[in-house]
């Protein structure tokens, strides 16, 4: 058995480590909400600051932010123009829109002005916190990936950089959720990741019970890796708990005696959405 192998020193120096309190800044003026935001970002040890009024992105740059939330309301015309210049300012920084109603041609602007979520005002500050997590840990898998070296393990060579797998010179045809979930897999070193990790990591959302999205996206890369290198196991199953990457040598396409089965196949569900999911 072997897990996937890198060379050491591919961590970008002064990125945030995984876990680390976030850094955010909110430039909003809701007395009620940011009362209510701010003491659960107390308790959750981040560092934070709030900004009554939209600043220089030159001065967004010296905060070192990990994450910005924004109440377009409060910026008036200059909303649009404010997004785009923070974007190409700080192309590392996460933008979160947390704003009222507005319609879907708004949205779809800010979106595509740089914002990286959307949320509508009234909101629960925990799913604000939870969507600025998920777009903060997207910049940081974003950064460590440009400098990543490639990852071995049996025929198989993961190029982060590239968003592509290879068996030899043949590049796998993967989809992106496919190719992250092979990367996180083989990221954990042997270690076996529950489902609910893997949601949370990948999607960004807590799982809901019952959903199979992870056993059905783990399936059908299986096959996919299964195809393109046949005499090599990659994805292994732990029943009632997750699953392990590592490459072992296959044995005619039959499951080895000491490892389970796959679960058994099941209807795909839905694929949540990446970002903010638009209303009607």
């Amino acid at each position: 058995m072997s897990t996937p192998t890198a060379r050491p020193g591919t961590e970008r120096q002064g990125a945030p480590a995984a876990g680390a309190p976030l850094r955010v800044a909110v430039i909003d003026t809701d007395s009620g909400f940011l009362q209510v935001l701010t003491k659960r970002l107390d308790r959750l040890g981040w560092e934070h600051r709030t900004l009554a009024s939209p600043v220089p992105p030159e001065e967004i740059v010296a905060m070192r932010l990990s994450a910005l939330v924004v109440d377009l309301a409060i910026l008036g015309p200059q909303a649009w123009d404010y997004l785009e210049r923070l974007a190409a300012t700080l192309p590392g920084l996460g933008i979160v829109v947390c704003t009222g109603r507005s319609s879907v041609a708004q949205r779809v602007r800010g979106l595509r002005s740089g914002a990286d979520d959307w949320l509508t005002k009234p909101c629960h500050p925990e799913e604000l916190i939870a969507r600025v997590e998920a777009v903060a840990r997207r910049r940081r898998r974003a950064e460590t990936r440009q400098d990543a070296e490639p990852v071995s393990a049996g025929e198989l060579e993961i190029r982060a950089d590239r968003f592509q797998a290879f068996v030899g010179d043949r590049s796998l045809d993967l989809t992106r959720r496919e190719f992250e979930l092979l990367e996180l897999l083989a990221g954990a070193q042997g270690r076996v990741l529950e489902r609910e990790e893997i949601y949370q990591r990948i999607w960004g959302y807590a799982m809901a019970r019952g959903d199979r999205s992870v056993d059905v996206f783990v399936r059908k890369l299986r096959q996919k890796l299964e195809k393109a290198s046949p005499q090599w196991r990659y994805i292994h199953t732990h029943f009632g708990v997750g699953y392990r990457f590592a490459a072992e040598p296959g044995a005619d396409f039959e499951v080895p005696d000491a490892l389970p089965a796959d679960v058994a196949p099941a209807a795909p569900a839905p694929e949540p959405a990446e970002g903010s999911t638009l209303p009607a």
